[in-house]
């Protein structure tokens, strides 16, 4: 009996509600579930927050599967008992600097850190190790159980190591979440409450002194034993606890799971038929439903979260877009036409797709390639990629539908990965990488991995799930995968993604620079990273009245997400304020209509600033300019609704400490601008 674990890659998501929680989702762009308090998935998620305003915890279950698909339970009569053991850990403080591309080894090893002369994060302490949150290895079993990975509960001689309980400023990273397994043995994994302190001034957007968060990932192990002497078997997946995703129903271009297939292909031979010995294959006839139809619905869903009108237009079906036809092949090239190829990592010029913005005709003028984001560094000036391109399968299964070389059928054959697989993985960002959301440019790399969307462990379960974790090695040389590696490279504190990351001015003059004395050169180009997962322009939402003035808005007027939140300290303290963008014409898939739900408004004060404070000219304040900003007191929340109340209270029991920031500041955004419009 050969058994599967699923998903291969699992994903947890952060909250700061203390005990509610929901379940991941089981499709891409699709709702997550709510959840009893053991993990039983009830219906399609209600409210991502609690009653009191707070995030609810994103849990990741793990399924056990017989290979006729049946899945396999502490209820199946041949089982006598399924032990699972999880081993999540936080290397960030042991980790470089945030660099850009500068460590990604697909450029060579002459991009390694240790080459490009890159900074250890808290690069004074000789004790590497113990700048790690490493709770090691928990084990639980039976239904209906429940574990804390916390300091209570380190195994009998592990050596676990933790930040201090007390921070200076934040709030102190003392759990890395906790196990759960629901009625039939399942189990589901949680991850933290969104923490991040320090006792040290933040120093910059990616990574300060003796800062720890609470983001995580590392291996998940099953053993399952059988009372009819079938050989027990262990198996092995991998959980990445990543930041809150804002909008779930609304994807990525090109996500997770699209990088994990674009490895599988082309280093694993997944699909032998459509890439073969370094090659993909002419012959290969893509499927219109499988292949295109979703990039072309993930353009039409980035309205929602950003103004990028140029790109809605190649979600208009202007022409028949499933026609396979000769006569309406001219119109498919032409479509094609406007989508750049992706660069040559091993070609160090600049010279190349991704470092231009327009497609240039005589006849038609100027009209921005697609897809129109931020390529994976339009920052530094090293290993520049300026735009994104769709990764390589991606580009090359659009190029076969431009040739006619496609069949539209939606009783197609799928990908030779479990559907779960792809579920788990495809609602993250998968491009651009720079760093990313909840993981960054080495799920590129072929050497992390054992085979295609299965992460290669480092055999944990007999070497570090003993011995502790090593606070240097970099598992992109090979050796298989520790605790906290897939999540180490990202910022520290986690909400730098959602402050620093948002819109980016890019050059689109000179491909071989983005910035000079620290500012984007110009001429720019208005770009966005992953608005799917870091919005910017979004419709408000609020309908009832009460709503309405506590928010100061209208139903249906566009706004920038962050609104109120005006600089990062703001962010890392109130990012749980932050709305989420659903669906709200739930009964017609046809016609979405997305927007704000959840807001906590109450938080925020408001004023309308006439334009005649700012040019000195009183007759310019018949114009004004409307700003966002948190409340100074609690006093003011409670004052505007019962809602308001809850927040306050939550404020006034948090053990959140004031933030400092170091007395020369954080510099300028990545983007190079502080206009947050």
């Amino acid at each position: 009996m050969k058994l599967a674990l699923h998903p291969s890659v699992g994903v947890g998501r952060l909250g700061n509600s203390p005990q509610s929680f929901y379940l991941s989702p089981t499709t891409i762009g699709g709702l997550p579930w709510d959840s009893d308090q053991y993990g039983n998935q009830l219906g399609p998620v209600s409210q991502f927050k609690d009653e009191t305003g707070q995030v609810k915890r994103q849990g990741q279950p793990f399924k056990i599967f017989q290979e006729d698909g049946t899945e396999l339970t502490l209820e199946s009569p041949n089982v006598a008992s399924i032990e699972w053991t999880v081993h999540l850990a936080n290397k960030k403080a042991a980790w470089y600097q945030y660099s850009e591309l500068e460590g990604n080894l697909l450029y060579g090893p002459d991009n390694s850190y240790e080459n490009r002369g890159v900074e250890f994060r808290n690069a004074s302490s000789t004790d590497r190790r113990s700048l790690i949150v490493d709770p090691g290895p928990r084990t639980i079993s039976g239904a209906q159980q429940q574990l804390v990975i916390d300091k209570n509960t380190v195994p009998e001689g592990y050596p676990a190591t933790f930040p201090p309980d007390e921070v200076e400023y934040g709030v102190p990273v003392t759990t890395l979440g906790e196990l759960m397994t629901d009625n039939q043995g399942r189990l589901v994994v949680l991850g933290g409450f969104g923490h991040a302190g320090g006792s040290e001034p933040l120093t910059s957007y990616g990574g300060s002194d003796t800062w720890h968060d609470d983001i995580a990932d590392g291996p998940v192990y099953c053993e399952v034993t059988f009372n009819d002497g079938t050989p027990s078997q262990t198996l092995q997946a991998w959980i990445i606890i990543g930041s809150p995703d804002f909008a779930p129903e609304i994807v990525n271009i090109s996500t997770l799971s699209d990088t994990m297939l674009d490895v599988g292909v082309r280093a694993f031979n997944l699909i032998p038929e459509l890439y073969t010995d370094g090659v993909f294959q002419s012959d290969y006839r893509v499927n219109y439903q499988r292949d295109i139809l979703p990039i072309i619905e993930r353009f039409k869903g980035y309205q929602w979260v950003a103004n990028v009108q140029s790109m809605s237009a190649f979600a208009s079906n202007d022409f028949d877009y499933s026609d396979n036809s000769d006569e309406n092949r001219g119109n498919r090239e032409q479509y094609f036409s406007y989508f750049r190829e992706p660069n040559d990592k091993s070609n160090p010029t600049p010279d190349q797709s991704q470092q231009y913005l327009f497609q240039e005709n005589a006849q038609s003028g100027l009209f921005p390639m697609m897809p129109l984001n931020s390529g994976s560094n339009s920052v530094s000036n090293t290993n520049i990629v300026k735009f994104l391109a769709l990764n390589d399968t991606q580009h090359f299964m659009l190029s076969q539908w431009a040739k006619g070389m496609f069949d539209d059928n939606e009783n197609y054959t799928p990908y030779p990965i479990a559907q779960s697989d792809q579920a788990s993985v495809g609602n993250c960002v998968g491009l651009p990488m720079c760093p990313g959301i909840e993981v960054t440019w080495s799920l590129q790399n072929p050497a992390i991995y054992e085979s295609s969307y299965v992460i290669k462990d480092q055999k944990g379960k007999d070497g570090y799930n003993a011995t502790g974790l090593d606070p240097s090695r970099d598992e992109c040389e090979g050796g298989g995968c520790q605790p906290g590696d897939l999540t180490k490279r990202m910022a520290c504190p986690w909400q730098a993604d959602f402050f620093q990351c948002t819109v980016q001015y890019i050059n689109f003059t000179n491909p071989s620079v983005n910035k000079v004395d620290g500012a984007p050169l110009p001429p720019t180009y208005y770009s966005y990273w992953w608005p799917p997962q870091s919005p910017w322009d979004v419709l408000t939402g609020e309908l009832s009245a009460e709503g309405q003035k506590a928010g100061n808005l209208p139903a249906g007027q566009q706004m920038n997400y962050a609104r109120g939140i005006n600089n990062f300290v703001q962010m890392v303290e109130y990012w749980w304020s932050l709305a989420f963008i659903r669906n709200v014409n739930t009964g017609n898939a046809k016609y979405p209509y997305f927007t704000e739900t959840e807001r906590n408004t109450e938080i925020f004060g408001f004023k309308e600033v006439g334009v005649g404070a700012i040019s000195g000219n009183p007759d310019d304040n018949e114009t004004t300019i409307p700003v966002f900003y948190v409340e100074g007191d609690t006093s003011s929340m409670k004052a505007k609704s019962a809602k308001g109340a809850a927040l306050a209270s939550v404020l006034e029991k948090k053990a959140f400490k004031k933030i400092s920031v170091a007395s020369g500041g954080l510099g300028a955004p990545r983007s190079g601008t502080r206009m947050r419009r």
